[in-house]
């Protein structure tokens, strides 16, 4: 699941993680992949929605390129993340049975 918009943006962003997590929670491999905005979600220790996706069982990547560009490093960022360019996104959604989302 790819989310390009960040909580600020309206009440879709946060109900896109929240349909992540109910994915993850009901058993679904689940990979969340934050771009653009959507890394602004990724920012501080305690995002409900971030927490509740680790909890899960849900891998949760930033993009490198799109944090490097609002000035967010590795410290910023919730510890639940990880850093990972576009090209491991890109690996990900070409994998057999993946259905990828973008929002």
């Amino acid at each position: 699941m790819v989310e390009s918009k960040g909580n600020w943006a309206g009440p879709t962003a946060g109900a896109f993680l929240m349909d992540a997590v109910a994915l993850a929670e009901a058993g679904h491999r689940v990979r969340v992949f934050l771009v653009e905005d959507g890394v602004l979600s990724a920012v501080g220790a305690d995002v409900p929605e971030i927490r509740r996706l680790a909890a899960a069982g849900a891998e949760i990547l930033v993009d490198d390129f799109s944090a490097a560009q609002r000035a967010l490093s590795a410290t910023t960022l919730s510890p639940h993340v990880r850093l990972a360019g576009m090209d491991v996104a890109a690996a990900a959604l070409t994998e057999d049975g993946c259905r990828g989302v973008w929002h």
